[in-house]
């Protein structure tokens, strides 16, 4: 098939020799939706059980979060080769096998005896949602046509960000009514179901290269991915001075720097064209989403914690009340496509940017202890908001910078840049406000014991539980870790503001490029005569 070959060619090509019309579209938007769903709420859903699988396995804290974040760094790692793969080898096929991994990782997963056994399946659902997520969005950007892309990539980047809030909220509803192995119920249905619409309706796409794959380059991104992820995933745990900490983070930055070298000398037949960041629009909606899913996934690290220790919510009314922000995201992720026709893809990731961080400012603002719910609400929509609005032109701008037969990788880096800025968020917005925690509540432990207020100084939920040993200070010391809390939440929210900032000044100038006014007028007159 030849590269230059228009994106609705290559649609009728998958499709018996007929471009696909409006229900077969819908169909196929369906389908790459439900397996999209599936894999992002399996990266979220098992934080709501981290006390019954210790329990259960008799594991420890550490083990438990390994089962959580390896399914991520596997993801992570694999993505940007197994993209490449399903280039060469068909979407479709790539899209069936991944499925089929997945699903029988989640199966394994439900029925695992022990840690081990649980990590490992975990690690083959890394494995096969890395299969999955760039293929579901390379199946839009190949077969989709040019005028109705845009609301399909929409979509899809609604799923895939308000997809895990609302992954996690049914898997704590799943725990709170049955059990913690029932979280494996939703991905294996959701998989089975997108299994057969795949393989009666999704058509196949692939793109044949004159070169061979860049198999060298495939290895060192996985190293590299590796080396970085696990520094952001571990360095809170085991200390950013921590050798394990510090070796990592040598072996990732040394392993992006041959990827980039290597590339540059394998030029068109690389993994990944790295000349193509010179270019506003790629290197401008990779920044915007690496930000953008960072401080989305921070703010998760911080609202949890707000809503059950200072709030004293229950996991489940604690992600029912993220509900609004995902929704509102999902929402304006349909309509930022329109936007973006009217006014540009810069205009529109510029408004987006600019309501995401006004509405961090408005949590830094108003939060309080007594002002509860309703003093974050505000700053979560304006959030949601913006965020819908930023991510889809984002998105957009990645998949467009690539040549047709790399959508692939095209997407595979969306996927990778997600992951990343996912990580990113959640090691410093963490940090961030443990720091200011601690440095809040060292002049409010004054007249408590020793013991104790070494206890509070470790976190929120540690004073809680240490204020049920405290006697006659422990409302005294109940109070002092939630007004700590919010003075270091006010702390990692003005600090997400000031990145926002930057953010939007860059988007502001150097952003992907709005369209002619003229050449825009003129194509909606050509429209309107047709």
């Amino acid at each position: 098939m030849p590269t230059n070959q228009p994106p609705q060619v290559a649609a009728a090509a998958g499709i018996g020799g007929a471009a696909p019309d409006e229900r077969q579209l819908r169909t196929i938007l369906v389908t790459v939706s439900i397996a999209l769903m599936a894999v992002i709420a399996s990266v979220s859903g098992l934080n709501v059980a981290q006390t019954h699988m210790a329990v259960e396995f008799g594991a420890s804290q550490n083990t438990v979060l390994w089962i959580i974040n390896i399914y991520t760094l596997a993801l992570a790692a694999l993505l940007l080769p197994l993209g490449a793969i399903g280039d060469r080898l068909g979407r479709k096929p790539m899209l069936i096998a991944g499925l089929a991994v997945f699903g029988v990782a989640s199966v394994a997963a439900g029925l695992a005896p022990t840690a081990e056994v649980m990590l490992a399946a975990r690690v083959a659902g890394g494995i096969g949602a890395a299969m999955i997520m760039p293929i579901t969005l390379a199946v839009i950007t190949s077969t989709f046509p040019e005028e109705q892309r845009g609301k399909a990539i929409g979509v899809w980047t609604g799923v895939a960000g308000g997809g895990g809030i609302i992954g996690m909220f049914l898997s704590a509803l799943l725990v709170d009514v049955a059990n913690w192995r029932w979280l494996f119920v939703l991905p294996v249905v959701l998989i089975v179901v997108a299994l057969a619409m795949t393989l009666k309706s999704v058509p196949n796409s692939r793109e044949r290269s004159g070169h061979s794959f860049d198999s060298i380059g495939a290895l060192i991104s996985t190293v590299a991915v590796v080396g970085l992820i696990f520094v952001l995933q571990e360095g809170p745990e085991r200390g950013w001075t921590a050798p394990a900490t510090l070796i990592s983070l040598a072996v990732g930055l040394i392993a992006a720097i041959a990827f980039v070298s290597w590339e540059l000398h394998r030029r068109d037949a690389s993994l990944l064209d790295v000349r193509l960041f010179r270019e506003q629009g790629l290197a401008g909606g990779s920044l915007t989403l690496l930000v953008v899913f960072g401080v989305q996934a921070g703010i998760a690290v911080v609202l949890f914690p707000f809503f059950q220790a200072v709030l004293g919510w229950s996991g489940l009314l604690s992600t029912l009340a993220l509900m609004p922000m995902a929704v509102m995201m999902m929402a304006t992720s349909g309509l930022a496509p329109r936007m973006a026709a009217r006014v540009g893809a810069r205009s529109t990731m510029t408004v987006g940017i600019a309501l995401a961080g006004a509405g961090l400012a408005l949590m830094a603002l108003f939060v309080s202890v007594d002002g509860g719910y309703l003093s974050i609400l505000p700053g979560m929509l304006a959030m949601g908001i913006g965020m819908g609005l930023s991510m889809t032109p984002s998105t957009e701008a990645i998949t467009s910078s690539l040549p047709r037969e790399k959508q692939g990788v095209a997407s595979a880096l969306n996927d990778v840049t997600r992951e990343f800025g996912t990580a990113l968020g959640v090691a410093m917005l963490g940090a961030l406000l443990s720091a200011g925690y601690r440095g809040a509540i060292d002049d409010r432990l004054h007249g408590i014991p020793r013991g104790t207020a070494d206890t509070a100084r470790e976190g929120i939920a540690n004073a809680v539980e240490a204020a049920n040993g405290a006697g006659s200070h422990a409302q005294d010391l109940v109070h002092a870790a939630q007004q700590s809390f919010v003075e270091g939440w006010q702390q990692a929210m003005w600090a997400g503001v000031a990145v926002m900032g930057v953010l939007l000044a860059h988007i502001a100038l150097r952003g992907p490029k709005n369209p002619d006014p003229s050449t825009t007028n003129d194509a909606e007159s050509a429209e309107a005569a047709s």
